[in-house]
């Protein structure tokens, strides 16, 4: 009969599908995505509509650098390690020499705790765009004289940029890694080089 030639090869495969895309949209850790862009857009927008809520300034001085403080612990504690499985932090040793840590989550030991792809982009946009706005707004007050908000600019730039660099170290790799990486590619293409028959004429 026709029927004992029927596979469920395909159902199996529809399931796998089904549950990529929801891995790849589902956003699993929503209150962590949530604070992961509250705390920095919201020191953004202080700065923004500072001089129009308030007329004190170290009220809103204040404000912002609290903001960029628990952004500052909030992305490098938490939001990083449940967002991407990326981390990083200093550690300081038995003869007092301080340590930087980059660390990546491998994927293939803990497969069902891998990050989904909406997940990621809002943990990069949120972590390339916000410095950026900030880098703008120190130009801004550095070209407009405004020296007052100088300190708070750089404290953006300072905090923000700091994980920044620390995630995109956690996910390129340390800089010995992209060291011998440079350099292996190198050794290769130098032999491929020498060994190609072109440089090789026979009279």
């Amino acid at each position: 009969d026709s029927s004992d030639d029927i596979e469920d090869v395909s159902l199996f495969d529809a399931d796998d599908d089904v549950s990529r895309r929801s891995k790849k949209s589902k956003i699993r850790h929503p209150v962590a995505s949530f604070f992961h862009l509250f705390f920095r857009v919201s020191a953004v927008v202080v700065y923004l509509l500072c001089e129009l809520l308030t007329s004190s300034f170290i009220a809103c001085m204040v404000t912002i650098i609290l903001l960029l403080s628990c952004d500052f612990w909030t992305v490098k504690n938490i939001t990083g390690r449940l967002m991407v499985g990326l981390r990083w932090w200093n550690q300081v040793d038995d003869d007092g020499r301080s340590h930087w840590v980059f660390e990546a989550r491998k994927v293939s030991a803990q497969r069902s705790k891998t990050s989904s792809e909406a997940e990621s982009r809002i943990f990069w946009l949120g972590l390339i765009i916000c410095p950026i706005i900030w880098v703008i707004f120190a130009f801004s007050a550095l070209f407009s004289f405004k020296v007052k908000w100088l300190a708070v600019v750089v404290m953006g730039v300072a905090l923000q940029g700091a994980n920044l660099y620390g995630y995109i170290r956690c996910k390129v790799g340390s800089r010995k890694n992209l060291t011998s990486m440079a350099t292996s590619y190198l050794g290769k293409q130098f032999l491929r080089q020498v060994r190609s028959p072109g440089l090789w004429k026979t009279s």
